[in-house]
């Protein structure tokens, strides 16, 4: 059994250090009152039995607490207050110095938590280990000076979660959605550097990933673009290439049907439109921000987002190549095709490609192929997204339809019903016509669902009030990632806020007006839905008896929303946090918060957000439509997916599961394996298998357990994940079971 230390290190569980402990409080206390060798000794052993049955790695504290218990359940009443004395003084000791030992432990790379902390960072490399130094140091001045103690505090005991604290010094927002067609058309800067409208639909998607390296350094979260920003260039790359041909004919004296110069043309277009989307893919896989990563882009691929006809036949074009590209993966370093975690896609369903006859039923086709080989793209309902997103003046089914920031994080409609008279001076600016590009989130904090739940002793008056209580804390922790954006200078990013991504403010201009209005979102998170009401009712949240208090919390946490925004002009909205770390933090605190409660605090995860319990049998349609309601009442974002084995030979399933999701769900994805053994070359599912009372990842043909030599691809949040997982994720995706 391991045990992880302060410093995030672990270490084999030692009893001796147990008895050592407690024998030195013993010796400290009066004679007349001491314990036993025996006693000492049996208070190790249930100590370690304790630490055994939590199925995971106890962290020093939590074996601290179980020892004080133990001491107290003995009687030595005096032995305990040595001992609570020793681990106090200890602990201001430790104040000085615990920034410094959690940075060298990652210099080491033996921090356990910080390794996992994120599945597509891989905490060897440098660049990364910079990033969490950094990170480390802004934790440490957020947590002593910049946030109140009561957020400090609340965020600590897993009461709340004040995402992305390491980066919150700094001035930076979460994610957003790039105004690349402003950018290309109006042109930019970059480093210093002007880059003017390109000629090429190649060097389009060259500047294009420029923009977005570029972007991704300068926030935390996660940005996307849209593949009808790049369309525009096709035809442009097109009028070229006819020239250069017709050039060429003349200089060879050939003369040439009308019909053979577009044909060749034609051919030319598609193997230049093949080269820049390659550019793109292997751009984003290989570039590494700042924060020691590639950058978390979601490329969006609507045909309705077209201006004119052949505008659309050329998106088209570029949508094909790049589920084409996609479908085949990219070599890893053996050379052997795997699955990429980035860029993520999504697809959006719409009439003109949901049924077969449709003019683009086969790239929906090659869409599902694509999904059961990679796990991408992942769906939006034009139809259900134009009934929920309804900018000023639109009625129900005559809505908007935009692509998330990231992998799940959604704007709210254009209240202004016009962009806002252009606040952000985009050049790009269509009087009259809602806006989202250009657009961004400023944060997220997170409500444990769970914690109300257990702290209201199924009391459900006691609940309502308690909720109220976090809901407001979440409030105070929201407000204070909106005041520390304040003031903030077009100066901290210029490619943000001076060239194009988000605005075209002047130097030195303050953003604070896009903060406002509904300009950007500011998003309350929640966690453990399914944990929560299982608690409170007895029963699963899919229950019909249980139901309507699942969707009250829900409606709850939607009115707080309204209530903010009407009081501050601010659009907070409701998220649903995916979790990607936080699920084993927010497990850990409530084990030592509540104890073991079987079915609710007996894993290392809790659920996300509205999301069905991942062991509870459920097939797909029935999962989808059930969450669908969910899904609606989380208007910041969410997004619901289904289990599926390896659908490969079975395409026309997936095809029925995205007309499904067409018509009963705004955002969906299926979620299949795709993994490799670099040791024999297994190409099946690797396998989850517990040693010595931890998770490890092991090839079920050779044996391998070493995770730099195996590609693992899941889905944990939205995104692909690359088998950095932590402990509790890892109990996740082992303990789900298949919908279809």
């Amino acid at each position: 059994m391991k045990i992880i230390k302060r410093n995030g290190t672990e270490v084999v569980f030692d009893i001796n250090k147990i008895v050592m402990a407690v024998t030195k409080a013993n010796e400290a206390a009066d004679e007349k009152v001491r314990m036993t060798p025996l006693q000492i000794r049996r208070i190790s052993e249930h100590v370690e039995v304790a630490c055994e049955e939590m199925g995971r790695s106890p962290s020093v504290e939590e074996i601290q607490d179980l020892v004080e218990k133990s001491i107290m359940a003995h009687g030595a009443f005096e032995v305990a207050k040595e001992y609570i004395t020793y681990r106090y003084t200890r602990s201001l000791l430790r104040q000085s110095n615990t920034t410094d030992d959690r940075i060298l432990s990652l210099i080491e790379c033996n921090n356990e938590e910080v390794k996992q902390e994120n599945a597509n960072k891989n905490p060897t490399i440098n660049a990364v280990q910079r990033d969490y130094m950094a990170g480390e140091v802004s934790k440490d001045i957020t947590n002593r000076i910049l946030l109140p103690p009561e957020i400090v505090a609340a965020h600590e005991s897993g009461i709340i979660h004040f995402h992305d604290s390491d980066y919150y010094a700094q001035h930076m927002h979460n994610c957003d959605l790039v105004n690349l067609d402003d950018m290309l058309q109006n042109g930019t800067v970059i480093s210093g550097t002007l880059i003017e409208k390109p000629h090429s639909f190649s060097t389009a998607c060259n500047i294009a990933t420029q923009i977005i390296a570029q972007v991704a350094s300068n926030q935390y979260g996660g940005q996307s673009i849209s593949l009808t920003h790049l369309a525009p260039f096709v035809q442009i790359s097109r009028e070229k290439i006819r020239k250069s041909v017709e050039k060429e004919m003349q200089t060879f004296g050939i003369q040439s049907s009308e019909e053979a110069i577009s044909k060749v043309v034609e051919e030319r277009l598609r193997d230049e439109v093949r080269r820049g989307v390659q550019t793109i893919q292997y751009q984003v896989v290989t570039l590494m921000t700042t924060n020691g990563q590639a950058p978390f882009i979601t490329v969006f691929m609507y045909l309705n987002e077209a201006r004119n006809e052949q505008e659309k036949k050329d998106l088209a074009m570029i949508i094909e190549e790049t589920l084409r590209q996609r479908y085949e993966g990219v070599k890893n370093e053996k050379g052997v095709w795997i699955t990429p975690a980035f860029p993520k896609l999504i697809y959006v369903l719409e009439e003109e490609n949901v049924r077969e006859g449709t003019p683009y039923w086969y790239l929906t086709k090659l869409a599902a192929q694509c999904t059961a080989k990679r796990m991408v793209p992942d769906y939006i309902s034009e139809k259900k997204m134009k009934e929920y997103k309804l900018s000023k003046g639109e009625t129900p089914g005559n809505g908007d339809v935009y692509t998330c920031m990231g992998c799940r994080s959604f704007l709210t409609p254009d209240r202004s019903g016009n962009g806002w008279d252009n606040v952000a001076r985009a050049k790009n600016y269509e009087p009259g016509k809602p806006k989202y590009y250009g657009r961004f989130n400023q944060g997220v904090v997170t409500i444990n669902l769970v914690d109300v739940a257990l702290s209201s002793g199924r009391d459900m008056t006691k609940f309502w009030e308690l909720f109220e209580e976090r809901l407001e804390l979440c409030h105070t922790a929201l407000q204070c990632r909106h005041e520390r954006l304040k003031g903030t200078l077009s100066d901290a990013a210029p490619i943000l806020w001076q060239y194009g991504a988000l605005a075209r403010l002047d130097k030195g201009e303050p953003i604070d007006k896009l903060l406002y209005g509904g300009y950007s979102t500011i998003s309350l998170g929640y966690a453990g839905l399914y944990e929560c009401v299982k608690y409170m009712t007895g029963k699963s949240h899919t229950d019909a008896e249980a139901k309507p208090f699942a969707l009250s919390v829900m409606q709850k946490m939607n009115d707080k929303c309204l209530e903010w925004k009407t009081a501050e002009n601010i659009d907070y909205s409701l998220y649903g946090t995916p979790l990607e770390s936080t699920t084993y933090k927010f497990a850990k605190c409530l084990q030592k918060r509540f104890g073991i409660i079987p079915g609710i605090t007996d894993k290392s995860y809790i659920t996300n957000s509205y999301h069905v319990h991942v062991a509870e049998s459920i097939d797909a349609f029935t999962k989808l439509r059930f969450e669908a309601e969910f899904q609606q009442l989380s208007p910041g974002g969410a997004i619901s997916y289904v289990e599926v084995p390896n659908m490969q030979q079975n395409i026309d399933a997936v095809l029925e599961l995205m007309q499904f999701i067409y018509d009963n769900i705004m955002y969906a994805e299926l979620n299949t394996k795709s993994d490799y053994c670099q040791i024999c070359g297994y190409d099946g599912e690797i396998e989850i298998q517990e040693d010595d009372n931890k998770l490890v990842w092991v090839c079920p043909q050779c044996g391998n357990r070493d995770q730099s030599k195996m590609n693992v691809a899941r889905r944990t949040c939205g995104y692909i994940g690359t088998q950095y997982w932590n402990q509790g994720r890892t109990q996740e995706i082992k303990d789900r079971v298949l919908h279809l």
